[in-house]
């Protein structure tokens, strides 16, 4: 299993997540997600994982982020953002993303919480 991270380096969960997969060696690639953002397809993939947790298109956004605000990406959701046009808009735009972005080939984490990598891993 090929364990991919899309982080950023300046993100204190990133690093809570990176030092959590190093503790429990679990190998991965760490991909910077403003350089590199997740292409519209492992997003898709993401999306469907995240799906059966109840999980949203919202859900990959980073709704704390400054661009969120500015680009008002919450009233563009209410009024019909389609899920094709926020995945498009989310693979060009690392900074929008939720972080840690965490994908295999058999599932996904966005975020970060101890207990639910602990169960996905």
């Amino acid at each position: 299993m090929t364990l991919k991270v899309y982080e950023y380096k300046n993100c204190s969960t990133c690093k809570k997540a990176l030092q959590f997969l190093d503790r429990h060696k679990i190998k991965y690639e760490c991909v910077p997600i403003v350089d590199r953002p997740p292409s519209v397809k492992e997003l898709k993939q993401m999306l469907k994982f995240i799906e059966g947790e109840e999980g949203t298109i919202k859900n990959l956004f980073n709704t704390s982020g400054v661009q969120y605000r500015e680009l008002k990406i919450a009233d563009q959701l209410k009024a019909g953002m389609t899920e094709s046009q926020a995945l498009t808009l989310l693979s060009q735009n690392g900074k929008l993303i939720k972080r840690p972005f965490a994908l295999s080939e058999r599932e996904g984490q966005v975020g970060f919480k101890e207990e639910l990598w602990s169960k996905f891993l």
